[in-house]
């Protein structure tokens, strides 16, 4: 009886002596950090978790609001909370996030000293499985090649060629039921950009519009989901469950094998031949003229693929749920389109660009719901960012990773004029208070900004503007068929909305 009294104390103190034991090690790590930033000169941001309990406190509010699909939300409410825009958490003391959506501190991190910041060994770790070496995942030379490959492809003048879209964009309006009906557009828009995209990029539509359980588009929204509880969680990417990820990435390897195989397979002289502005030159020949490994082909496809279908389906599917809830916008986008278009004239790239209301739409979408909610960066080196307005520089040691908050930065009420007839408040959807304003520098980045910004933006506003002229010039009205109170954003990488987008289409009596 004794021995077992005994035996069980010498398992708690054991236990309580492990956790001292951790507790003063993450301490040591914490005061070390704190003694590199005092040699450099400057200051911590304001931090959020001080030690081992609050920071995995914080991971697992973090996790639980992701799954919720409002991590966006909560994160910005939390730097509300604390009147900071830029703040530090740290599960071990010297692994440190810093979360920012101040201008100046994304301006410096983007732009002014480009080179102190990088994706890094972390970034590019833990994204090596879905996106490879690829152009969202590297840095230096390997990210100088990979934008070389891919910006051939979006030059003006294969832009303005728009018989792709339109093509893909007929096939879209066809898919939809009769006037009256209602549709979950989400749904159908995340087919039609993956169709856009593999004609426009790969020389091949892959019809997912004839095929609403397309396997791919379900790998991919998997495998970006899971992907995104990693990206977030990567203190602790290890304890995250991975096999649907790794099945996914199979899925999606297994439809992109045989677009591999035909740029191994191009001839030479077809490749050495066609010029960068002939309408038949693909991706696929920009990269057969640098490399035939499976590998380097895989890694890029894959990126544009990611880039190239979610953010238009995503954005777009936002479009539509705003206008349909303020009727008036869809009357006057449709205006704009009948004097400058009528109800059947083609699209062309130059009236696309004259539509001021229509661009005026699109911005005021990104502005509210930017395609990429938040993105990441990691020191490269020991820097410094500015501080907030008024106080010293923050400190970021090698290795630290850097959140740049883009929702959180373009809901900062404090960056907007006050609300006023001609500025509407900045919470509602009003592509009216563009007619009259310019965010200031660094205020509103939807594409990012510095020399990474977004090689596919021009794309990507254009084949959006394509559709919304069809869509304008087939339906006089919409309406959103569901509560439209409750939806959210949910970030898997993309920010998308988290339920469906039912909308009813209402054919106008001409047409």
């Amino acid at each position: 009886m004794i021995s077992y009294a005994m035996s069980g104390t010498g398992s708690w103190f054991a236990v309580i002596g492990s956790a001292i034991l951790v507790a003063s090690f993450v301490w040591i790590r914490h005061r070390l950090v704190d003694f590199r930033i005092r040699l450099i000169g400057g200051k911590r941001a304001y931090v959020l978790a001080s030690n081992l309990y609050s920071a995995t406190s914080l991971y697992i509010q973090i996790g639980k609001h992701q799954y919720h699909s409002c991590l966006a939300q909560w994160c910005n409410e939390t730097l509300d909370r604390t009147q900071k825009h830029c703040a530090e958490l740290s599960l071990t003391g010297s692994k440190r996030v810093i979360i920012t959506r101040e201008p100046e501190q994304i301006k410096t991190i983007l732009a002014t000293k480009f080179n102190s910041f990088g994706h890094g060994r972390q970034w590019h770790q833990l994204w090596l499985p879905f996106l490879g070496n690829g152009i969202f995942t590297t840095d230096g030379p390997e990210w100088h090649r990979s934008r070389g490959l891919i910006r051939p492809m979006f030059v003006k003048n294969r832009l303005r060629n728009l018989v792709i879209f339109d093509k893909c964009t007929e096939k879209l309006i066809s898919k939809l039921p009769p006037s009256g009906t209602t549709v979950e557009v989400k749904s159908i828009l995340y087919r039609w950009s993956l169709d856009t995209i593999t004609e426009f990029l790969l020389g091949k539509c892959v019809d997912s519009l004839d095929d609403p359980d397309h396997e791919v588009a379900e790998a991919m929204a998997t495998a970006q989901r899971i992907q995104m509880y990693i990206f977030v969680l990567n203190p602790i990417a290890p304890l995250i469950p991975k096999g649907n990820y790794y099945r996914s990435i199979k899925k999606i390897e297994e439809f992109i094998e045989p677009i591999i195989q035909r740029a191994i397979e191009l001839p030479l002289e077809e490749v050495e031949q066609i010029s960068k502005n002939d309408a038949q030159y693909s991706f696929l020949h920009s990269i057969a003229r640098v490399s035939k490994d499976p590998k380097v082909i895989r890694d890029e496809i894959m990126s544009v693929l990611l880039a190239g279908r979610d953010t238009t389906a995503a954005t777009l599917s936002w479009v539509l749920y705003e206008m349909s809830h303020r009727p008036h916008t869809w009357s006057q986008l449709r205006s704009e389109v009948l004097v400058e278009l009528g109800t059947h004239g083609m699209p062309t790239y130059e009236a696309l660009k004259n539509m001021t209301y229509l661009k005026n739409v699109l911005n005021e979408t990104l502005r509210l719901h930017p395609a990429v909610p938040i993105n990441m960066r990691q020191a490269l080196e020991d820097t410094t960012i500015p501080g907030e307005p008024g106080e010293p520089e923050i400190v970021l040691l090698k290795g630290d990773t850097v959140t740049i908050n883009t929702i959180g930065l373009h809901a900062r009420r404090d960056l907007y004029p006050p609300v006023s007839k001609n500025f509407p408040d900045p919470g509602i959807f009003s592509p009216e208070r563009w007619e009259n304003w310019t965010p200031t520098p660094w205020t509103y980045t939807p594409f990012h900004g510095g020399p990474r910004i977004c090689v596919g933006q021009n794309f990507a506003l254009t084949e959006m503007a394509f559709c919304l002229v069809r869509l304008a010039q087939k339906f006089e009205r919409l309406e959103y068929r569901g509560n439209w109170h409750a939806q959210t954003l949910r970030a898997d990488i993309i920010g998308t909305p988290a339920l469906d987008v039912p909308i009813t289409f209402y054919q106008a009596s001409n047409q």
